[in-house]
Order: C-alpha cells, then structure tokens, then sequence
C-alpha cells in the first residue's frame, strides 16, 4: 500500500485566503503597534493562519484558528480549516473532530467531506472514506480532488478499473493534471501494466516541470514521488543486466 497523499482543500484556493499579505501588519507575529484601521480582521487571520500551515507551521496555525473559533463558535469553515491542519500534522483524531463539528454546522460544506474521508482513509477505514467523497461529489460532481483521492482509495482496495475511471472523469475538469496523470499511472503500475504507466509518470513529470514550482512545496513532493515511482519501475529493469 502507497503511503496516503492526499489531496485536501487547496489553502491557495480557500475562499478565505484573501488578502494583500505584503501590505496588511499583523501585531502579533511582527509586534508592531498599527492604528485601529490597520488591525488585522478575520479574513486576514484565516488566510495567514492558512498561510503558515502551507509553510509547515502548524503550531502556530492552530493557534490563530483557536482564536478565530473562540469569536465565531459557528463557523463551520474555521473548524474544517483547524481539522485540516491537525490532519497534515499527524493529528488525526482531532481532525476527526473538527470535522464533525463543522458538518453540524454546515453539512452542505463539500470540502470537509473530502476532507473527512482522507482521515478515514489514511486509517483504513475504506468504506467510511468512499461513503465521505461520495457525499462531497453529491454535493459538488465538479470536485477534482474528490475524484482523484476516491480514485486513491479504490486503488488501494485493488479496484484497479475503478479508480482509473475516476481519474479520467477528474481529466475532464481540466484541474490538477500533473496529480491525476501521477495517481493514473501509479495505478496502471500497480496494475501491472508498465508501459502506460511509465507513459503517464512521464506526461505528469513534463507538465509539473513546466510550472513554475520553485516555491510549490506540493509540486517539489510530487516531483519527489514521481521519481520515486520511476526508479521503482525501471532500476529493477537496469540491474538485470
């Protein structure tokens, strides 16, 4: 079994991830006195909590949700965001939670059933999981990163057909390619079928290497992966000779 890389909500692509970063002070990082116009409002502190989770604080990240939570108890986006971050620190039972706690909230927050369901999968509960992306498509059918982490799960219970036609349905979305062509082939390579494999690990490396990725923490662990995977298939063939 691949260890579980998820695709969760895209920080970047969080409705809440606004802002002019550069421009807005925020007191308690820097410890600057600003005037009661330039105080940072809630969007800022979502989108900054956000911010630093990306860049692997999560500590701090936390922090700044708790304190979001504490002012809006019902908001249910800043619980799915908390969940989130506990997920990509390890935490996975807390994260369970703060999903939970969003869906009473919200139940009609697709992203925190995706999101829910990578815990449950990355535990091995399959069928949960399955059950979550199902609610999150049913609830969005344009959600690629449902797709791609349904298709993910159904690999992993050898539902190799499967998982290939939910690759290709999040194709459609024209999102996310370089993950999908990854995931497809990491599929026919389970598979055992090794030339459509090596053919999608190849198309997913050309079109990530022709991102701009220097400071994509997500495309550089892709890259990462992708080689993985390659060296996987092809040494065996190198040292036979």
């Amino acid at each position: 079994m691949d260890h579980y890389s998820f695709l969760t909500s895209n920080t970047q692509n969080n409705p809440l991830y606004k802002g002019n970063h550069q421009n807005t002070a925020y007191t308690q990082k820097t410890g600057v006195k600003t005037s009661s116009k330039s105080l940072p409002e809630d969007g800022y502190l979502r989108s900054y909590a956000l911010k630093l989770a990306h860049q692997g604080d999560y500590t701090e990240a936390i922090a700044l949700l708790n304190q979001l939570i504490d002012s809006h108890p019902n908001n249910a986006i800043d619980y799915n965001n908390r969940g989130l971050i506990y997920f990509q620190s390890g935490e996975c039972q807390k994260a369970l939670s703060d999903y939970n706690t969003a869906m009473q909230l919200n139940p009609k927050l697709a992203s925190v059933y995706n999101n829910r369901a990578n815990c449950y999968a990355a535990c091995g509960e399959f069928i949960a999981a399955l059950a979550d992306y199902d609610q999150a498509l049913d609830l969005n059918p344009r959600y690629v990163r449902a797709w791609i982490n349904r298709g993910i799960t159904l690999r992993d219970l050898g539902e190799y057909q499967e998982a290939i036609d939910n690759f290709e349905i999040a194709l459609l979305f024209g999102q996310l390619q370089g993950n999908i062509w990854a995931e497809r082939g990491r599929t026919y390579h389970l598979w055992g079928d090794w030339n459509c494999a090596i053919a999608d690990y190849y198309r997913a490396l050309t079109y990530i290497n022709c991102l701009d990725t220097n400071e994509d923490v997500s495309g550089y662990r892709l890259r990462l992966q992708l080689e993985n995977w390659l060296d996987e298939l092809l040494l065996p063939q190198k040292t036979d000779w």
